[in-house]
């Protein structure tokens, strides 16, 4: 075959992917590696209404380095891809379709139609993510693909959910939660997001029975105020000391309500007491239960006032008529409609701007309501407990360590995991009420009509025969009403790990699959994913999911800043794979992809990368024109030219450095191995070294040879490079098949293994060469050596190798180094600069080309410029005042800015002395 001309990623990236599926190489369990040891990954799922975004891109592209190296390395791989079927978002998404096509709505559908429409948006739409992943190149086992409400899937949450109520880890609480009241359910903590708001401090004046006092309370819903139960007032605080124990009568309602002493209350806040509104606030709801007071629900699922039939509100008050006139009202109308109330009777001290975070839902847009309702629980403190311990004993570890920490404190702290949600799309929950309310909760209809048949029947409600007949159908039908909520969709992906697997059934791929071997996540589901993983891994499979946890960061735009919407910065990876191919793209994300550090992604570096992926394909294309072709029969370790020696050498050490790094998960150093082996060490060092000997008209047998190992490193490349950049290596290795054509395609060839030999004379010799003509490039260009200027280089008083290794490159170093010559001397002459190498003193004579004045002075200008620069940022990283005001984007652009100053200081002092002995 022929390599093309031109590398072009969008004529080569659909005809690999192409390949890959035909040879099945991404199937989990083929034949031949049944007895090879497994290595698995279950995908995050995202949800099934997404479009692949930059931290899904990021996510999988680490997730795919780690796959294709176990699978080159011969293990049988299990990539587990699947979606979640995002109970909110996909909801949205067709009620928002409902609404542009005109069609009757959700409510006007009912429950079974628009279920039914959901499935059929997903059967159509659903799948573009995973579409978008294999733009990406991933090599998931697509065969396998699971959705988190398939039928077996939705079997394993029926079965899990009916173990934990038996168990008494799932129960109903009236509790209050995060309400969403326009999608009219609740969400999870995840779902929240904080908005910066400026709004007002409302400081009001609640009077103290039966004395001249007031107590003064702030707060920013003066419209909760109706649903007050207590003021609260720290035990310490001597200016109330007196008062606790004591009562205030609620202004506009009447109630009366206790003084009480609470730490939760702050004496440096405000007038150092705060109303205390169970209902409606989860602090106060806390404060609440602490002194056993009422909870009084004054909002509906809308959020507005309900105060007609309100037994909780009613009980011991006297509201005005004009309250009672707010029944219905909105709560925002209701807080102008309260403010103006209390300024009529003087009720309110001061008012303040106040700019606060107002939790937003992130997908309704409107504020949450903390809502007191019935819902489902978890009994997660329980459960919580051994996967604290997995973690602590190390039996699953994370990388990087610090986020242990975080775990550590969300588990420690845990609350009871609110698990159900008012929507239609989800798991429905599998509990059953009876006639009077008692309440059955089975995996199937049958099975809880069954119980129920047992129960009244137990209970002398039913007999035995009339039992008989409902439940062969012959007679009256006992009705059993379904629990209408449905699932938070963290539970059913909280068994991703076993239940895509096929568990509940004992499959051979729960067998040989589980534990998986490393998650690969972001930072911000901690709490919501991993931790329920481990949990219910542990508690249903007795063994923690997966062995280690990678927590990668956050991909950001080029200066820093997170990347939003409203910000307008938001970069899409589909643009930058169509300009710019997906492997540059993927090796991008991967060489930036530091332990603890987030992503700054600029454009320019993808292009960078793409000129590599070019570099490689130039590579391989001066390989073929000069006459470089695989040889079956070649052993590297038999290797005796000393170019050739080097080399071979020099990608034994790429392998062990890129292997050791992806097996500490540190990507950025793994692509860096790499990239320097390919571009600079292949590409630039050797193939520049070789072109005398693969030029020569002249055959020999080293030619013969460094043909040869030309091939088997283009070769190694190829494999190294392929779990960064899948595609254009698949391609290389296609197009530089020997005759007989490649045993498998590249993604199932086996990784590259070390040569094992003596190649210590072949470095030293190669790496004085090397190292010699980086130090005279670098002296130019930091001397300002014009280009053209060919200088001698002076050997001084060199060792016998030295003086050899000078005799036999001096071509090489005349042509790379752009020397006029090549000489000897006792000592350095006069006006030259002295370079070590290797322990050996260089000297080159510039005096003739460059004003050696004029350049101190040039570089002593610049120094003093750079170090002035270091003092000031200097001084904004020392001072507080800055680190707390600036953003943290700004903050870590200055000590990069520091970073570089520093480097720059150092080699212009180099410079500088090297200036003063010349």
């Amino acid at each position: 075959m022929t390599i093309e001309k031109t590398y072009q990623p969008a004529d080569i990236e659909p005809r690999i992917s192409a390949a890959w599926d035909e040879a099945e190489a991404f199937r989990a369990g083929r034949p031949e590696r049944m007895d090879a040891e497994t290595f698995s990954i279950v995908i995050p799922p995202p949800n099934v209404t997404g479009s692949l975004h930059m931290g899904h891109a990021l996510n999988n592209t680490l997730q795919d380095v780690l796959c294709r190296l176990q699978r080159m390395k011969g293990k049988d791989v299990l990539w587990q891809p699947g979606t979640d079927h995002a109970g909110i978002a996909t909801q949205m998404v067709v009620e928002r379709q409902l609404a542009e096509r005109g069609e009757p709505s959700r409510r006007d559908l009912g429950r079974e139609e628009f279920v039914r429409r959901v499935w059929a948006w997903k059967e159509e739409s659903g799948g573009t993510i995973m579409r978008q992943l294999r733009r990406l190149g991933a090599s998931c086992d697509f065969s396998r693909e699971r959705f988190t409400m398939d039928e077996g899937l939705s079997r394993a949450v029926r079965k899990i959910f009916v173990e934990l109520y038996n168990q008494g880890l799932i129960y109903k609480d009236k509790r209050l939660v995060n309400w969403d009241p326009k999608f009219l359910t609740a969400i999870s903590d995840l779902e929240v997001q904080q908005v910066e708001t400026r709004g007002n401090l409302w400081h009001l004046r609640y009077p103290v029975e039966g004395t001249n006092e007031v107590i003064i309370v702030a707060t920013t819903r003066p419209e909760t105020m109706l649903g007050d139960a207590a003021v609260a007032v720290h035990p310490e605080d001597e200016r109330y000391r007196h008062l606790v124990g004591r009562h205030v009568l609620l202004p506009l309602v009447g109630r009366r309500i206790p003084i009480v002493a609470d730490e939760y209350s702050d004496p440096e806040k405000g007038s150092g007491a705060v109303k205390i509104t169970p209902a409606h606030d989860f602090n106060d709801f806390d404060v609440g239960r602490r002194h056993d007071l009422p909870l009084i629900n004054i909002f509906d699922p809308e959020a507005r006032l309900t105060l007609q039939d309100n037994d909780a509100f009613l009980e011991g008050a006297e509201p005005l008529a004009e309250v009672m006139a707010l029944h219905g009202v909105e709560r925002f109308a209701a807080r102008k409609a309260v403010l103006a109330l209390m300024e009529e009777r003087e009720l309110v001290e001061k008012i303040e701007p106040h700019l606060h975070m107002v939790p937003h839902g992130d997908r309704s847009n409107v504020v949450i309501e903390p809502y007191l309702t019935d819902q489902w629980y978890v009994d997660a403190a329980t459960l919580a407990k051994p996967a604290l311990a997995a973690v602590q004993s190390g039996r699953t570890d994370f990388i990087p360590k610090n986020w242990e920490k975080t775990y550590f404190e969300w588990l420690n702290n845990i609350q009871p995991w609110c698990i159900s949600r008012q929507l239609w799309w989800g798991h429905q929950i599998p509990a059953w009420y009876g006639p009077d309310g008692t309440l059955f909760v089975e995996e199937t209809e049958e099975d809880a009509m069954a119980k129920a048949l047992a129960h009244y029947v137990t209970n002398g409600v039913l007999s035995e025969e009339v039992a008989a007949n409902i439940a062969e159908g012959r007679d009256q039908h006992l009705y059993l009403r379904r629990d209408e909520d449905v699932l938070d969709t963290w539970f059913s992906s909280a068994l991703w790990p076993f239940s895509t697997l096929g568990w509940p059934d004992e499959t051979p791929e729960v067998a040989r699959y589980y534990p998986t071997s490393v998650l690969v996540t972001g930072f911000d589901i901690i709490f919501f994913w991993v931790a329920r993983m481990m949990m219910m891994g542990i508690h249903f499979m007795d063994e923690v999911p997966f062995k280690d946890i990678y927590i990668h960061a956050l991909v950001r735009d080029e200066k820093g800043a997170k990347m939003s919407k409203s910000k307008g910065n938001v970069i899409d990876p589909l643009d930058l794979m169509d300009q710019y191919g997906a492997d540059a793209v993927r090796f991008t994300l991967a060489a930036m992809a530091a332990q603890g550090r987030d992503i700054k992604l600029a454009r320019q570096r993808i292009e960078g990368y793409r000129n590599f992926a070019t570099k490689l394909w130039n590579a391989a294309r001066f390989a073929e024109m000069n006459g470089c072709a695989v040889d079956t029969g070649f052993n590297p370790a038999n290797a005796t030219t000393t170019l050739n020696r080097w080399i071979i050498r020099e990608t034994s050490r790429a392998i062990e450095d890129t292997e050791d790094a992806l097996g500490a998960y540190r990507f950025n150093d793994a692509a860096g191995a790499v990239y320097r082996f390919v571009w600079s060490i292949f590409c630039d060092w050797y193939v520049e070294l070789a072109k005398p000997v693969l030029q020569s008209e002249t055959p020999s047998a080293e030619r013969d040879e460094t043909r040869a190992t030309l091939s088997w490193c283009l070769d190694q490349s190829v494999k190294l490079l392929h779990p960064f950049m899948p595609f254009i290596t698949e391609e290389l290795w296609r197009v530089t098949a020997p005759p007989a054509g490649r045993e498998s395609v590249l993604a199932l060839a086996a990784w590259p293994e070390p040569v094992e030999n003596d190649w210590a004379t072949a470095e030293g010799e190669i790496g004085w060469l090397v190292d010699t003509i980086s130090e005279v490039r670098s002296v130019r260009t930091e001397m300002n050596v014009p280009g053209s200027a060919q200088i001698p280089l002076v050997l001084v008083q060199p060792t016998d190798a030295v003086q050899s290794w000078a005799v036999r490159y001096e071509d090489a170093l005349k042509r790379l180094a752009r020397l006029s010559g090549v000489t000897t001397a006792p000592t350095a002459p006069a006006g030259s600069i002295q370079l070590l190498v290797r322990g050996g003193v260089l000297a080159l004579p510039i005096a003739d080309v460059v004003d050696l004045g004029a350049e101190r002075a040039r570089l002593a200008k610049e120094l003093a410029k750079i170090v002035d620069e270091i003092e000031k940022i200097g001084r904004k990283l020392g001072n507080p005042d800055f680190l707390a005001r600036a953003k943290e984007e700004v903050v870590d652009e200055q000590r990069e800015r520091r970073e570089e100053a520093e480097l720059r200081r150092v080699r212009i002092t180099e410079a500088l002395e090297q200036l003063g002995g010349a």
